[in-house]
């Protein structure tokens, strides 16, 4: 994510509202990816879920194309994506929703800035994103997943203990509200890529190469298999996550989780100034088919030295979080062990995030 400034020269950030230095008024413009100046003679208002639930700190302009004022009640870009939204009566609820919004954002900026400018579902009903922010406490038949387009996301794993609770149940090592996000849009970009092609396109093997055929195994067989038995010994050999061993979908979407994951923190540290460059001795760690497609695709050198180089980058700077979080007496912040095989999982990924024209 991007660091910004104000207009006094302080440091903002992107959740920022007020510039603690200054007191100015401000929020976040997705048009130009900045944070601006908002309040009387400005050119922005903020979103009604800002003004009237204080749960979004986004802006949109105070004047439609068509040179008319934009009409209260407005939404910003982030919250037009929502079909489903928490009672908003319950005061309980607001500050669980807040804690979704802000991650939901941090999303879409990262999709945008890859070059996936995926459409609402209102806008486009048939390839559309829609988002279900709902309570498994209030409705217990309310679980988190992705269905033709609509990602439901429960409110409750917004509260710390409640996530923590099923983190120690599920056994895994990493569970927070962004990752959430993350792995069901891995879902979504799924469906839109695979569902449109034949089944003997050379897209489709190249998944099933890296993944695994989804069509050689039941999924809600495969992921009671899993909450039963659990991961093979050997898993993290070949996978992200013990999860990511249910199904060749699973795998799919928390493999898509770490590599939107290691782009935003990539963009970060050198938004902040932090030195990722690996050293020579990190250079070695992956060795050239680290990078390699498939062979049913066309090669591709130049990317493949790309994507080496920012697998590398990442390598060096997540042995630097994990150590200064332990230093601080925190569990390590990327636990995932990169293999040769992860690394051409996630090599397909970046393949496709190249090609955005083929969602």
């Amino acid at each position: 994510m991007q660091s910004f400034q104000c207009a006094c020269g302080q440091v903002l950030f992107f959740d920022n509202t007020q510039c603690v230095a200054c007191q100015r008024q401000v929020g976040y413009d997705p048009a130009s990816r900045s944070l601006r100046e908002v309040g009387d003679g400005t050119p922005f208002l903020r979103c009604a879920n800002s003004l009237q639930y204080g749960v979004c700190n986004w802006l949109i302009p105070a004047t439609r194309r068509d040179g008319t004022p934009t009409p209260p009640g407005s939404l910003c870009r982030s919250c037009r994506y929502n079909r489903t939204i928490p009672d908003t009566t319950d005061a309980r609820l607001l500050p669980l929703w807040a804690r979704l919004e802000a991650a939901k954002r941090r999303l879409l900026v990262t999709l945008w800035s890859l070059g996936m400018h995926i459409p609402t579902q209102a806008s486009d009903p048939e390839g559309g994103l829609a988002f279900d922010l709902v309570s498994s406490r209030i409705d217990p038949q309310a679980t988190m997943g992705h269905l033709h387009g609509v990602i439901t996301v429960d409110l409750e794993e917004a509260d710390d203990v409640f996530r923590h609770i099923n983190r120690t149940n599920l056994g895994e090592d990493i569970r927070t509200l962004l990752g959430h996000f993350r792995h069901e849009s891995g879902h979504y970009v799924w469906a839109r890529w695979q569902n449109p092609l034949r089944f003997d396109d050379p897209q489709r093997a190249a998944f099933r190469q890296r993944f695994g055929s989804e069509l050689e195994k039941d999924y809600p067989a495969s992921l009671q298999r899993h909450y039963t038995k659990g991961p093979p010994p050997d898993w993290r050999l070949h996978f992200i996550s013990a999860y990511a061993t249910s199904h060749p979908w699973e795998d799919w979407a928390e493999s898509w989780n770490y590599y939107l994951e290691m782009a935003d923190g990539l963009e970060t540290a050198n938004a902040l100034g932090l030195q990722t460059q690996a050293s020579p001795i990190d250079l070695t760690r992956f060795p050239a088919e680290a990078a390699q497609l498939p062979p049913m695709l066309s090669p591709e050198p130049e990317a493949d030295a790309h994507f080496l180089t920012m697998l590398h980058r990442w390598a060096a700077l997540s042995t630097v979080l994990n150590e200064i979080s332990q230093s601080l007496g925190q569990p390590p912040l990327t636990p995932q062990v990169l293999s040769v095989p992860i690394a051409q999982k996630l090599r397909l990924i970046h393949w496709l995030v190249g090609r955005t024209g083929l969602l």
